[in-house]
């Protein structure tokens, strides 16, 4: 798909927070704010020429890798929010992207996020085969207070569920959304601590990809502010909460 003539380098989508995306408390799921932050970031591409179906003339797609997300405040039900999304970087296989959100002109969460291209036949990270030189990169403009860490997943946890993957599990790449490790990590938690917003910053490492029906064993330490999801021993996802 050719580049759109409404592109922009710097986009902004608004959203409305209907019921569906949010919690018992009538505020946005943490996951569905994960939801629509990625969401803005496809709706950017799709104008600039880079999306799923242009991606996939070379068998490739985006996947996420890591994130950081900072949270002021969610929204509620009904609200109508602002999503602005811009590239910070784009070299090789990797891209650096910012994304925040906005409510009533007043920003309520950022995050930057780091993208590998990857071949959807071989299964790896490779160099983006399409252009991109008409996207300005803004390397100086920040919608975190901290970038993203290699998160250390050596600390000490113990198992408190097991799970298998099934099929809504899974995306268009075929592999478990990573949505769903978030997801699968935040149900092990007191409702308590989502239900009164007591999270502060979220940040995730996506290590390996997980396949149907491949059985997962989710792993915390004792404050649940760190957890991993490993097969076979293996760390596949690890994330670190902070809390207000």
């Amino acid at each position: 798909m050719p580049v759109s003539p409404n592109f922009t380098s710097v986009y902004t989508h608004e959203w409305d927070i209907n019921f569906t995306l949010c919690a018992s408390n009538a505020y946005l799921k943490y996951v569905d704010l994960c939801n629509l932050l990625q969401l803005t970031a496809a709706e950017h591409s799709i104008l600039g020429g880079l999306s799923f179906n242009d991606m996939q003339q070379h068998h490739q797609a985006w996947v996420l890798s890591r994130i950081r997300i900072e949270i002021e405040a969610l929204p509620k039900w009904q609200d109508n929010v602002s999503i602005k999304t811009w590239i910070e970087n784009l070299e090789g296989s990797r891209s650096i992207r910012n994304i925040e959100m906005y409510l009533n002109g007043k920003k309520i969460a950022g995050a930057t996020t780091y993208w590998a291209v990857f071949n959807t036949q071989h299964r790896k990270a490779e160099p983006l085969a399409l252009p991109h030189e008409h996207f300005e990169k803004y390397p100086d403009h920040k919608a975190t207070s901290q970038s993203f860490s290699r998160i250390n997943v050596l600390q000490d946890t113990e198992k408190i569920t097991e799970r298998t993957v099934v099929l809504s599990d899974l995306d268009i790449v075929n592999h478990v959304n990573n949505t769903k490790y978030l997801e699968w990590c935040l149900d092990t938690m007191n409702p308590k601590t989502i239900l009164k917003q007591e999270i502060k910053s979220l940040e995730m490492n996506f290590l390996r990809e997980l396949n149907l029906k491949d059985h997962v064993e989710i792993h915390a330490d004792g404050s649940r502010n760190f957890f991993t999801v490993t097969k076979d021993d293996k760390v596949c996802f690890a994330l670190v909460l902070e809390k207000k």
